[in-house]
């Protein structure tokens, strides 16, 4: 182990933990997690769920819970901060950073290698075909998020009016996303503080079911570990490590190659979305579509859909699309460097910047999460957020349809923001059948995502060779 590894994990931990779960036993499974984590957090919390708490009995209902509620206050994907944290709590330090990294390296390496793809072989009719119909796709699954999201949180008319709002200022007023957030929490805190039901919130990805396994039947017990008790000694050490892992390297690029180098706005950036991107991934996906294509220009509209649908087709957190941006991103842009070898800096300074992060967020707070319990007006504040966050995928659903129907836009402009419009003579009737035949696939048949992306990719592919 290295230096900073020694100093990251417990020097008193041994490769069992009193719970007699052994750390090498515990590294399968995490391994297993994340090679079955597809279908967006929803369906890698369900997975975490039955292995974790289901299957293995580590970890009981109760306490599976209260992390996610926690997990859920947090920016980032809630999924994988989740796994830190059950990581964490099971095996310490070691544990957290094990489960953490195993969570998102598949997704990495997949898109990684999609991603060479992509730039080498993009033209290619075969490759082009089958990322027509990965859009069309898409698109489809991003509307079921509204859906699922939205029958979740908008509860009552004020929730429903936070999720209009939320829609009209970054739609029209291209309002940025953090301030939406930011105004959403200040109100539901303020509404929660004040005991209005409207904001009585609850809900989530958690799953549900009438056979609970209780904390007490569990290997883990009801008990709190040692290690999970308030320790500020070792709170402050580790996030001043964690600090200087995720900080340092940003600080070296904006000395070294400036603040108009692009490995330096892709540090800046994604260091930035780490902490204001509430809501969960599709919300994350509207801020990064936002400034990625309207104001840094490092894609296209398209190439944001064709690197959400590498993301909804591999393991790990859908965030990391963001890892393909960052890599066309150093690839069109990396100065002397070859483009390829850019490209790969990119896309590991990407997924570094936007994941250190979360291991910041569990291993600071957790030990202070019973603090958090049964606290109203931190729950009334999510409660504001995820309706917010509801208008905002909103947005993007209606984004990504412009985009991938409509071959043409027009900018419709004001002193007060602006908004695209298709034009629609450049309609794409072969991607509306596509869309619509996702949309009755997902929300007639109930067909997996999985199977809805791979039957649009093949039909895309069929598309294009027939031309």
């Amino acid at each position: 182990m290295t230096a900073t590894g020694s100093m990251l994990a417990d020097t008193s931990e041994a490769h069992a933990s009193d719970h007699g779960i052994p750390l090498g036993e515990a590294t399968r499974i995490w391994a297993r997690v994340a090679a079955l984590s597809f279908g967006g957090p929803a369906g890698q919390i369900a997975v975490m769920h039955r292995i974790l708490v289901e299957e293995k009995r580590w970890i009981g209902e109760e306490r599976f819970l209260h992390a996610l509620n926690y997990c859920m206050l947090l920016p980032g994907p809630e999924a994988q901060q989740l796994a830190i944290y059950i990581g964490w709590l099971l095996h310490k330090t070691r544990g957290g950073l094990i489960a953490g990294a195993l969570f998102i390296l598949p997704g990495f390496l997949a898109i990684l290698a999609l991603s060479y793809l992509y730039v080498l072989l993009g033209h290619v009719p075969l490759i082009e075909g089958i990322f027509f119909g990965l859009k069309a796709a898409v698109l489809a699954v991003v509307v079921q998020a509204v859906v699922r999201v939205g029958s979740r949180a908008l509860k009552n008319n004020v929730m429903r009016g936070i999720a209009v709002a939320a829609f009209v200022a970054i739609f029209f007023l291209n309002a940025p996303f953090p301030l939406i957030v930011l105004a959403a929490g200040i109100g539901g805190y303020v509404g929660g503080r004040s005991g209005l039901a409207q904001f009585k919130g609850g809900g989530g990805h958690g799953p549900a079911g009438d056979d609970v396994v209780h904390d007490r039947d569990t290997a883990l017990g009801e008990a709190l570990p040692d290690h999970a008790r308030p320790n500020l000694g070792w709170s402050l050490r580790i996030c001043v490590i964690l600090s200087i892992l995720w900080l340092a390297p940003v600080a070296g690029l904006f000395l070294i190659l400036g603040p108009d180098h692009v490995f330096t706005h892709i540090a800046t950036f994604f260091s930035q979305m780490a902490v204001v991107t509430f809501g969960g991934a599709y919300a994350v996906l509207a801020y990064v579509a936002q400034e990625a294509v309207g104001t840094f220009g490092w894609l296209r509209p398209g190439e944001m859909l064709d690197g959400l649908g590498m993301a909804e087709t591999t393991p790990g957190p859908l965030i990391m699309v963001t890892q393909f941006v960052g890599f066309l991103a150093a690839f069109r842009d990396g100065g002397m460097m070859a483009p390829l070898f850019a490209a790969t800096l990119g896309a590991i300074l990407t997924t570094w910047v936007t994941f250190v992060p979360c291991f910041l967020w569990i291993f600071a707070g957790a030990p202070f999460i019973e603090r958090l319990r049964g606290n109203k007006a931190l729950s009334a504040a999510l409660t504001a957020i995820t309706a917010a966050v509801v208008g905002v995928i909103f947005n993007l659903a209606i984004w990504f349809a412009i985009h991938t129907l409509f071959g043409q836009t027009m900018a419709v402009r004001s002193p007060t923001g602006g908004f695209d419009v298709p034009i629609p003579a450049s309609v794409n009737i072969a991607a509306v059948v596509l869309a619509l035949a996702a949309a009755i696939a997902i929300f007639r048949f109930k067909l997996g995502v999985l199977m809805v992306l791979a039957g649009c990719a093949t039909l895309g592919a069929i598309y294009a060779l027939a031309l």
